[in-house]
């Protein structure tokens, strides 16, 4: 017998409508915030977003940002609010490269969750506010992917360009 993936929406799709990606990442943390898996998803096929995924948001507006959105472009106005939120405690907080463009909102956030030791259950997060024009990067890096199991190439890095319009 033989498995199929399980599908989960793209990062571009969950950005474009605002609420799918609050939906989506409740839903992500209840099933997924103890996985040890490569994205946090509750799939254990590693799901990978299109490399040059982008999606919109207008000033005064949120943009929530998970496993699913590595690796993409978010282009956001001036003005807009990014969380980011990691679905496993071994990610590092996220931080920005460039506070010109993306100011860091108060300090990043580990929060544990009850699972067993060793899965990394929790949240590793961090705020943002996109001030001007401008091109940033929030990365964030983890040396385990669960219990005394290395991640494989690929999976250390969390990587999102941010582009900030007018």
């Amino acid at each position: 017998m033989s498995l199929s993936p399980v599908r989960v929406p793209t990062a571009r799709h969950a950005l474009r409508t605002g609420l799918a990606t609050v939906a989506a990442t409740a839903v992500l943390g209840a099933l997924g915030g103890c996985s040890a898996g490569s994205a946090g998803t509750a799939s254990s096929a590693p799901t990978t977003p299109p490399p040059s995924a982008s999606a919109s948001a207008s000033a005064a507006h949120s943009v929530v940002l998970d496993e699913q959105a590595r690796g993409t472009t978010v282009r956001v106005t001036a003005g807009t609010h990014l969380l980011v939120r990691l679905h496993s405690t071994y990610w590092s907080t996220p931080a920005g490269s460039n506070p010109q463009v993306l100011d860091a909102v108060g300090g990043g956030t580990t929060t544990a969750g009850t699972c067993p030791p060793g899965r990394g259950c929790g949240l590793s997060s961090a705020r943002f506010t996109a001030l001007r024009p401008g091109t940033a990067h929030i990365t964030a890096r983890r040396h385990s992917c669960g219990e005394a199991m290395p991640c494989s190439p690929g999976q250390e890095r969390y990587d999102v360009t941010v582009t900030v319009t007018r």
